[in-house]
This record gives C-alpha cells, structure tokens and sequence, in this order.
C-alpha cells in the first residue's frame, strides 16, 4: 500500500528539476484544463478516469482531445496504455480537422475528399473529425489488424511514414512511457526509452508516401507537404478504442 502510494504520487506532477527545466504539465490528473472540454463541445469522446484522460469506445461523436495552447518546436512526454485489440494515438503538427460524413462502401480517402469539397462545421450523424497531422501511433501490436500489419503502424511508429526501428512496447494493459521531440522538420519518437524513430518531415519519402495515399495533389498531401501552420495543437485521438494517457508534459525548444 505504502509503495502504490508512494506512485499514485508520482502521477500528473512535476518535480522540482522538471520545472526548472521548463517543463509544464498538460494534465493535471482530474480536470480538462489546458484541453477543449469535451462536454463544453458536446461530445462524449473522452473522459477522465483513474488520472487518465480516456478515450471513449464508440462515442456520440468521434473526436480528439485537442490542447488549448499551439506549440512550434517542443519535447513532449506522456505514459499511455491500449486496450486489447485497441488503436489510438497523438498528433502533431496539426494542420487542419475537418467532419466527415461515413459512406459505407467508400474509401476513406474519398469521404476526406468530398468532406473538402463540400466542407461543413455540422456534425455528421455518422461520422468523425479527421485531423491532418502527424502521428504518434499507439496501439495493441499484436490484436489490432492495423498492428498485426506493424511497419509503420507498429507503436511508437510516425503512422503512415516510418517504422519504429524496433519493437519496444509494452503487453497490452500496461503503461508505457514515449517521448516526441520535433524542432524544425526533424521529429523523435522514443518508446520506454528506446529511440524508435529519427525522420525528417520534410524529407521527399514523406511527401510521396502522403501523395501515394491521398492521391497528388489532394488537400491533405498538400498540407503535410508543405505544413504551412507552424504552431499547432496537439492532440489525443479517439479511435473508437479505449486509450488512456497520464504524465503528459511539453517545454518549448528554442
């Protein structure tokens, strides 16, 4: 008790060398300050359980947890923990969120298309916000079909662009401890301590990787070529899974 004690204590605080470092803590462990409410927008998609801000399975209205403050260049650190056959994960870089309406038999691609082309700031009633970033994949590698796949949809992955160099997460139902750095173009994925990604965005390979998906010259691979908004939210997103994430903290780099 003594030892679980002395943890729960640990958790959503920042020590006194943390905060001569710069550090600021994003989650205090037991409200939405510092995020857009959920409940002040309408939506159900996260709640706060246990010191964790939680990602609802099937929500009314399938979101992210966008942070108040935009952010350049940063570190950032966060625990996380997936749930069984679960997805989720943090973007960055956001350029853009936009609703989409669901069109069973269409790809995904082409509803983000034809959101932009007829763009609304109406929920759909089926449907979710797609947010245009970068992101921090976090996920169960080994009960998810995204993870199954693994490559570049592996945890600790740059989603879609690069693969972690080695597998370091966790088993399912336990936390792990990643580690984002981005200044200028150059981004770094850590998980559990283990460096899994060192990528340039701005390098060609990400340009023809967005372009291969969303199609050349489309809105979405024009904006993560170019990356035109330089401060950005950050975010947690809502896979329709249950995702948990604690000790989420940032400092700005010069």
């Amino acid at each position: 008790m003594l030892v679980a004690g002395a943890l729960a204590a640990q958790v959503n605080r920042l020590t006194p060398e943390e905060k001569k470092q710069g550090w600021t803590l994003l989650f205090d462990g037991a409200t939405f300050t510092g995020w857009e409410d959920p409940a002040k927008k309408g939506t159900d998609s996260f709640t706060i359980e246990d010191g964790c801000l939680k990602a609802k399975s099937h929500p009314r209205y399938q979101e992210d947890l966008f942070s108040e403050q935009t952010f350049g260049d940063f570190e950032l650190v966060f625990d996380w923990r997936i749930s069984k056959g679960g997805n989720s994960g943090v973007k960055y870089r956001i350029q853009d969120r936009i609703w989409v309406q669901e069109e069973k038999g269409k790809k995904f691609e082409d509803q983000v298309a034809d959101s932009y082309a007829h763009r609304s700031d109406t929920r759909p009633d089926h449907g979710q916000q797609y947010v245009v970033g970068f992101e921090y994949q976090c996920i169960d590698d080994h009960g998810h079909p995204d993870g199954l796949r693994g490559g570049s949809h592996a945890s600790g992955a740059l989603y879609d662009f690069i693969a972690p160099a080695s597998a370091a997460a966790k088993p399912v139902g336990e936390f792990n401890h990643a580690r984002l750095v981005v200044k200028g173009s150059h981004v770094e994925h850590w998980l559990n301590g283990v460096k899994v990604v060192d990528a340039d965005l701005a390098a060609p390979a990400i340009g023809q990787s967005a372009a291969k998906r969303w199609g050349a010259g489309s809105k979405v691979a024009d904006l993560l070529m170019r990356q035109p908004v330089k401060e950005c939210r950050i975010s947690l997103q809502n896979h329709n899974d249950e995702a948990w994430f604690r000790n989420i903290k940032i400092r700005r780099l010069p």
